[in-house]
């Protein structure tokens, strides 16, 4: 939605957002992840390792098991429950080749940010580019691309 600000024939628009229910605000595969407190109170997210690619640790047929992190927002107004779900695919389409999915329930305090890690455990038969489709509930899909590659 825009709205115009001005005169009629004002250049000038702004976006008006608004944020309902529950959005992901960030979905990366990471090697680690940890949370810790800081003064506030509030929290700090310590993530290393973020990677959208890895060398294969051996030759194809193989599985790994890459950690994905999401990290989810709840609207004030909204009620904090939702379900966070994961379908790892071949391709970006909702229609290529399942290799793997989580569905996991979650609660969050309306108005706070909550995580959900998932450990995939996914088949590659030959090297090469994957995506983590993510959403919560029914919501639009985040996808999060992942490639494996020859080992180095």
């Amino acid at each position: 939605m825009w709205q115009l600000f001005g005169s009629l024939g004002s250049k000038f628009a702004r976006s008006v957002a608004t944020l309902a229910g529950m959005r992901i605000v960030s979905a990366l595969f990471v090697e680690n992840f940890e949370l810790r407190q800081a003064p506030g109170p509030s929290t700090r997210i310590d993530i290393t390792g973020a990677m959208f690619s890895m060398a294969a640790p051996a030759p194809v047929p193989l599985t790994i098991d890459p950690h994905l992190v999401a990290l989810i927002f709840c609207a004030p107004g909204d009620s904090g429950a939702g379900v966070f779900e994961v379908v790892f695919r071949q391709g970006e389409g909702e229609d290529d080749p399942i290799i793997g999915r989580n569905v996991s329930p979650f609660t969050v305090d309306p108005g706070k940010f909550t995580y959900r890690l998932v450990k995939g455990e996914l088949d590659f038969t030959e090297y090469g580019q994957i995506f983590a489709h993510c959403r919560v509930d029914k919501g639009p899909w985040h996808l999060v691309p992942f490639t494996l590659l020859p080992p180095a």
